[in-house]
């Protein structure tokens, strides 16, 4: 080996040497000299993973949906036959924030359809019934019972901030206001009824689909109530339970929710019919968005 070739590794060697020693006895420039590193924090708690394990290992859900979820706010028109459904599956899922509306009082002959009530609730506000059973459900949800009818009035005010809202309201007066409430602040609505053994849901994004006057410009000649028609539970479960999944779907684009028509459901025979629609740019409350 040639003398400059050993010279050259005899420096080499002393200067990683000193080096060496030179961070021994100062941690902080050592420290200085390694790249920091900055840990990566789960977007989901161990508590959280656990509760919803079943929807979390869905190919289709996963983690960036359930976020997405968690951070929505959700106001649910009506405590009822539709509401009831509706609320406890939002709620069971993880959505952050909801909002329970309904200035109705609990009946006796609601329990057989609506089963956030219980019969020592008779006579309690359905909305202040429904928040305590969602509350006990999952108490990591933010639950807001308001006792109140909304109306052309109020609507705007219920629908800002929110999310997305769901109508299950039983009235086309607060459907209608709902659905132009949601059409001016741009937020996505879900609706539905259920009356007998039939019944219907609809998603809308607002400005984008067909709102729910494109499909249905004007109020029914004839419109029974469920107190003259009837209607079995497990029907509004059905059609509730669909709206609740519209409800996700909006929120986290896991899949194509129903717009730009309606899903008709006859419960007697189990038929689903698809029935299509789209914007008219005529109507009152979308055609100039």
């Amino acid at each position: 080996m040639s003398g400059g070739s050993s010279r050259r590794g005899f420096l080499r060697e002393l200067a990683s040497a000193v080096a060496a020693g030179r961070e021994a006895l100062d941690p902080v420039v050592a420290a200085a000299q390694e790249p920091e590193v900055v840990p990566i924090r789960p977007l989901l708690t161990d508590d959280e993973v656990e509760r919803y394990a079943r929807q979390l290992v869905l190919p289709e859900w996963g983690e960036a949906a359930q976020v997405a979820l968690s951070e929505a706010g959700v106001l649910v028109v009506g405590a009822g036959a539709l509401g009831s459904p509706v609320a406890l599956y939002l709620a069971g899922a993880g959505v952050g924030r909801l909002g329970i509306l309904d200035d109705d009082n609990v009946e006796v002959s609601n329990l057989h359809r609506q089963h956030l009530h219980f019969t020592p609730d008779v006579g309690v506000p359905k909305a202040e019934s429904a928040a305590a059973k969602l509350r006990f459900l999952n108490p990591d949800v933010l639950v807001e019972p308001y006792q109140a009818r909304l109306d052309e009035e109020n609507a705007a005010a219920l629908v800002e901030g929110q999310s997305l809202v769901v109508d299950c309201s039983d009235s086309f007066e607060t459907r209608y206001a709902v659905n132009a409430a949601c059409c001016a602040a741009g937020t996505p609505l879900v609706q539905g009824g259920v009356l007998g053994l039939a019944g219907m849901v609809m998603s809308i994004r607002p400005g984008r689909t067909a709102c729910y006057r494109c499909a249905f410009p004007h109020t029914p000649a004839y419109a029974p109530s469920c107190a003259d028609a009837g209607v079995l539970g497990p029907a509004a479960g059905v059609v509730g339970s669909l709206m609740a999944l519209e409800a996700m779907k909006l929120i986290t684009g896991v899949a194509p929710a129903v717009a730009d028509g309606f899903l008709q459901l006859d419960l007697a025979t189990g038929e689903f019919v698809r029935v299509k629609t789209s914007r008219r740019m005529d109507c009152p409350d979308c055609g100039h968005l």
